[in-house]
């Protein structure tokens, strides 16, 4: 009987570095400008470069992307139907809870509807710090998926504002 690698308690396994990340997810979408309006005016992300009216590259922070979108095979295209594979989601992490209240005001105002708003799980998020993760009895992270406290996250006050890198108007 010979095992699977996913059942082989003895095998030794290749752990990645804990620095990697995800760099960025590229998105096929059906309306390329629709979906700029959303991460760049919506978000806030920053358009990187643009190759004409088929695709962009968008990012925090001057990273060269963190979202790729495009119409290469999908302009004007339907959704996916359910029960299909696919990206199940995109998380965006905010630096702080006052930047995540932020981009929620302005989904709000944009009349983006939520399909969902979760402690764990949802699109736009603010991570807690790694001392107040969610473990089990045995200390294994123990995620979960709750309601999100709307109020309470609207009520936080605004961000303060990032200093400024570029040159002083004097």
């Amino acid at each position: 009987m010979s095992s699977s690698p996913n059942n082989d308690q003895s095998a030794k396994r290749y752990i990645a570095h804990p620095g990697v990340r995800i760099g960025h997810v590229h998105l096929k979408v059906s309306n390329l400008e629709r979906s700029i309006e959303f991460y760049s005016a919506i978000l806030g992300l920053q358009i990187m470069q643009r190759m004409g009216d088929s695709a962009a590259f968008l990012s925090a922070g001057g990273y060269h992307h963190h979202i790729g979108l495009n119409t290469w095979e999908s302009l004007g295209g339907d959704p996916p139907p359910s029960g299909t594979t696919g990206l199940y989601h995109t998380a965006i992490v905010y630096p702080t809870r006052p930047e995540l209240a932020a981009t929620l005001r302005r989904v709000l105002a944009a009349k983006i509807p939520l399909e969902g708003a979760a402690d764990h799980g949802v699109k736009l998020y603010w991570d807690r710090p790694r001392d107040f993760w969610p473990h089990d009895v045995k200390g294994s992270l123990a995620m979960y998926t709750r309601r999100l406290d709307l109020e309470s996250l609207m009520s936080e006050p605004p961000p303060v504002p990032a200093p400024s890198t570029g040159p002083l108007d004097l």
